[in-house]
């Protein structure tokens, strides 16, 4: 989808050369334009100016980490849980040393699935917090579309929904489709593109829907082995294949069928929750880096070093080894520096 030579593209034949016509038959010119122009590809489009999509372009900020900024500027935090205050007056904060390395196990590749969920938990919690306009789509209003057969509540687009709410929900989804982390930060990027180009907020009337829809596209999209919509009305008991399909048209239609997310961008997000656990009081828990993991961190290095040195001699640029490489007299091997790991 993200090539810009699509398969369906091809060459206008050649006109023929004119010969003389009959008067009585009409005359096309071959040469005239199509009234209609060409439509740019996905890659091509370029907003207006102060038009800037966070969800493609990796210099401007993104929408959720600038919600909570407000929150924080006005004195509005949200309620924490017992489990998140206790580290903070039991313990302090551990620091890595000469001896011990600490380490957390979450990485822009390979990303903690709990934590990851949670910060995405907490984006949607701030978007929702700090919407800035109440326009709607029936395809996302629960009353229009309910998830459940409970009766939905008269103030149901009253109550702003706890991140813990949101949290349980979206962990529901990921443990009982066995997603990935990754698809946590692809959901996260189509929400904010959902909101960009529908003009639309995410509010309590619609964001179990919108969350929805943007788990099942990143779903397919993402992980190797695509989730069906069956499978996810085995998930949520009282929602129809029908629903599911509509709601998966709808919301590629709103995205303009522009589902291609970019690396920068990707990291973007990724390093942007991060900054939003910390202000959260939600980093990432550290461990002491063990024997085991140094050896494959080590290895991972070596590894794209070896690439690195090899693409740069294929290109006659000259690099500079390290003393790593470099044979030790009399030992036969190669010189190692020295760690302390405990």
């Amino acid at each position: 989808m993200g090539n810009k030579n699509s398969c369906c593209s091809y060459a206008s034949p050649t006109p023929a050369r004119k010969t003389q016509a009959d008067p009585e038959t009409p005359q096309f010119d071959c040469n005239i334009p199509n009234s209609e122009p060409n439509l740019p590809h996905i890659s091509e489009r370029e907003t207006g100016d102060g038009d800037v999509d966070p969800s493609v372009d990796p210099s401007a900020a993104t929408m959720f980490l600038e919600r909570s900024k407000q929150c924080l500027e006005n004195g509005i935090t949200r309620k924490k849980s017992q489990h998140q205050i206790a580290p903070q007056t039991g313990g302090l904060k551990k620091s890595s040393s000469c001896s011990t390395i600490y380490l957390d196990d979450s990485t822009v590749s390979q990303p903690n699935l709990k934590n990851t969920v949670k910060c995405v938990s907490l984006a949607i919690y701030y978007h929702i917090k700090n919407r800035q306009s109440e326009r709607r789509l029936d395809i996302f209003d629960e009353r229009l579309h309910p998830l459940t057969r409970d009766p939905v509540s008269e103030n149901y687009d009253m109550h702003i929904p706890e991140h813990r709410q949101i949290y349980k929900f979206v962990r529901t989804l990921f443990n009982a489709a066995q997603l990935t982390a990754e698809c946590a930060i692809i959901t996260l990027v189509y929400l904010e593109r959902l909101l960009t180009y529908a003009e639309l907020d995410i509010a309590p009337c619609n964001w179990k829907r919108i969350v929805l829809g943007a788990i099942m596209l990143a779903s397919k999209v993402w992980d190797d082995q695509a989730v069906w919509n069956v499978d996810y009305c085995q998930i949520l008991k009282d929602i129809t294949v029908e629903d599911m399909n509509e709601l998966e048209r709808e919301f590629l239609e709103l995205l303009q069928f522009n589902i291609n997310v970019p690396s920068s961008v990707y990291a973007k997000y990724y390093f942007d929750l991060r900054t939003l656990a910390e202000a959260n009081d939600l980093s990432f828990p550290s461990e002491p880096l063990s024997k085991e993991r140094a050896q494959k961190l080590e290895a991972m290095s070596r590894v794209m070093q070896d690439k690195v040195t090899a693409e740069a001699l294929k290109n006659g640029i000259k690099k500079w080894s390290s003393m790593d490489n470099i044979n030790s007299q009399g030992q036969g091997g190669a010189r190692r520096s020295v760690a302390i790991l405990s």
